[in-house]
């Protein structure tokens, strides 16, 4: 009998039908099936396997269909030895097998690279961040059961043979209509803005927008201005595209109206949330920024990605819907607050741009997948992400009224920057206190904190005494005993310095 093990589908992530078909496609390939004996009948392998025939009978013919089996009257079903050669041919030319043992040159890329991206300052999240208790970091969502029931429900909808038309043929450089319709009167309009499809462009995700948007505008003999601190890979972006970056400070307001940004060419700024400090800019700034760009002929990029997360007051308007001359990019993201692995995101601009825009990402990729371009529109009007918004904002405002008390509670010596929203908090730590230190003594207590450092543009000036602590995916009765264990690294960390300096 075959050697084939199923396992309950709730563990395995596969249904029966799935693991049985994958388990004889295995047996097939390795060679463990002769080609001269039939297989078991269906009978009887689903009484060895303890699963209904009607799970075997299925998957025997989806062998079938695919052509690894061939059916013989009254003997039963064989493998198709023909098709499984056919699969497996492979051909070497003996005369070129040689170059394969030549030693390598290890200076290949040295010669040819023209950047290294690998040598650019990222955040790094560790890969178990999972197994921490308390894992305090930016950037991940805990799993929403129902918006991921009503997210499955789309999918399947939009697979279906009503809606297959608008993603089984290639659509060049074009959009899903339905979901253009659905971005500009359902999630438009909450930000204060309008738009025409023709100044709409969808994108994998907020940061593949900035992508195209650095590969038009940046580039070598332009000035970007970003934040600083500010939002790493976009800096990473700009400067990739071998444009100068110019830092550019903020303030409790957001990003400062400074003499500098007469400088730029373009502007990078995170007015709803700021990245990293989460402060939220004011309308007097926002207004102040808009004639800016207008009388100093900059492009202004908006990245608005926390919006919705205002838990103190009313949602701002959106810098672009203050804008009149078309010196404003907006860039907004669909899937960050619900699944970061889905990366839908899009772009608002003038439809100029937008063209040039649109013929870019036709070289890089064409479109993104039009099938969850589609799955998204129906989702958002069936008002899923409506309700998947509004109990995350419930979620999290409840987190971050918790991090507030507690970490006055029970941090007091910390500086807590002052937001009225977001989904992480930025702190100062007491005078000469290193915020990597912290990291490693809070790990060992299962706390994961992330290090502010690498939001600064200079390395060597950076300050030291800075943390980011997310509160998305910690659970809501796990965020006091953390900021516990927090404290107790922080005091680990004073009587470790009070050691040396006696020790001096």
């Amino acid at each position: 009998m075959l050697d084939i093990r199923l396992e309950d589908p709730a563990i395995a992530g596969q249904t029966l039908q799935q693991q049985l078909h994958q388990g004889l496609v295995d047996a097939i390939l390795e060679g463990r099936l002769p080609s001269h004996e039939p297989l078991p009948s269906t009978r009887d392998l689903a009484s060895a396997l303890k699963v209904s025939r009607n799970t075997v009978v299925l998957v025997y013919q989806r062998l079938l269909d695919d052509g690894y089996l061939t059916a013989v009257w009254r003997r039963g079903h064989f493998v198709n030895e023909q098709y499984i050669r056919q699969q497996l041919r492979l051909s070497v030319d003996t005369r070129t097998a040689s170059l394969f043992t030549k030693e390598r040159d290890p200076d290949l890329w040295r010669r040819h690279l023209q950047f290294r991206p690998t040598e650019a300052r990222n955040i790094v999240k560790p890969a178990n961040w999972r197994d921490f208790p308390y894992p305090f970091i930016y950037g991940q969502v805990s799993p929403d059961k129902t918006t991921i029931s009503r997210w499955r429900d789309s999918m399947r909808l939009a697979g279906s043979l009503a809606h297959s038309q608008s993603w089984v043929g290639d659509q060049v450089d074009m959009d899903d209509p339905q979901l253009l319709e659905q971005i500009i009167t359902r999630i438009l309009p909450h930000r204060g803005l309008r738009a025409h499809p023709e100044q709409l462009l969808i994108t994998i995700g907020a940061q593949n927008a900035l992508f195209l948007v650095g590969q038009l505008l940046a580039g070598r003999g332009r000035t970007v201005g970003v934040e600083d601190p500010g939002y790493v890979d976009a800096r990473n972006i700009f400067a990739s595209t071998g444009a100068d970056i110019c830092p550019l400070p903020i303030d409790s307001e957001g990003l400062a109206n400074s003499p500098v940004l007469s400088n730029c060419d373009m502007v990078y700024t995170t007015p709803s949330h700021q990245c990293p400090t989460s402060v939220t800019m004011s309308l007097d700034r926002r207004l102040q920024l808009v004639e800016r760009a207008r009388k100093d002929d900059f492009i202004l990029v908006e990245d608005d990605y926390e919006h919705e997360l205002n838990y103190l007051g009313h949602q701002r308007a959106a810098l672009k819907s203050y804008d009149n001359s078309g010196h404003i990019i907006y860039i907004g993201s669909l899937t960050k607050l619900m699944f970061p692995g889905l990366r839908i995101g899009y772009i608002l601009a003038d439809s100029e741009l937008i063209k040039e825009l649109r013929a870019l990402r036709r070289l890089n990729y064409r479109h993104p997948s039009a099938q969850d371009q589609r799955a998204m529109a129906l989702f958002i009007g069936e008002g899923h992400l409506d309700s998947h918004l509004r109990r995350t904002r419930d979620r999290l405002s409840e987190k971050w009224q918790l991090m507030q008390n507690e970490i006055s509670r029970q941090l007091p010596e910390l500086n807590v920057t002052p937001t009225t929203g977001g989904s992480a908090v930025w702190v100062k730590l007491p005078d000469n206190i290193d915020a990597w230190a912290v990291h490693r003594e809070a790990a060992k207590r299962g706390v994961l904190v992330e290090p502010g450092d690498v939001h600064y543009c200079d390395p060597d000036r950076a300050p030291r005494d800075r943390l980011r602590l997310g509160f998305a995916v910690i659970e809501r009765d796990q965020i006091a005993p953390g900021i516990t264990q927090l404290r107790n690294a922080i005091m680990a960390v004073i009587a470790e310095n009070r050691k040396g300096t006696a020790a001096q």
